[in-house]
């Protein structure tokens, strides 16, 4: 499933650098075209074209339903930040806090080291006598944001 979740993926960023950014499609074209169900273009589409990778995705269900993917630019700190912000919300889980702290390392946002030290801060083990471990984790990850892009 791996395999076919990275062909489905890398065939998407090939058209959307074809288009130029930014791209819409139907799914029933991209689960033709890979023989699969249209929930396996979801799965691609929800785990590896996210917010805090720099996509933002529209999607229309039905006869003349659609998926837009646009590509953002994440090099506009301010932008990136609002991004980054609404991806957290009031509350975030420690899966969701690894994915964004693994971004912010991905775009040179962070070193290794920083990172690891922002997990172990952020992790359940971290925060165990919180009630709401999942808002505090949310709190304390926008206040790193702010130090990062400072």
């Amino acid at each position: 499933m791996a395999k076919l979740s990275n062909s489905i993926e890398e065939f998407i960023n090939e058209l959307l650098f074809d288009a130029g950014g930014s791209l819409e499609i139907q799914r029933s074209q991209i689960s033709d075209h890979f023989n699969c169900a249209p929930s396996q273009i979801n799965y691609v589409l929800t785990t590896r074209f996210t917010p805090i990778k720099g996509y933002y995705v529209e999607s229309r269900r039905g006869g003349g339903g659609f998926i837009r993917i646009v590509k953002v630019n994440l090099e506009d700190e301010t932008d990136t930040l609002e991004l980054f912000y609404e991806y957290i919300g009031d509350s975030i889980t420690k899966d969701k806090a690894d994915d964004l702290l693994l971004e912010l390392y991905r775009i040179d946002k962070v070193t290794k080291k920083e990172m690891e030290l922002m997990r172990v801060a952020l992790s359940d083990r971290a925060l165990y006598e919180s009630e709401n471990k999942n808002t505090l984790r949310a709190n304390l990850l926008k206040n790193m944001l702010l130090v990062v892009f400072s």
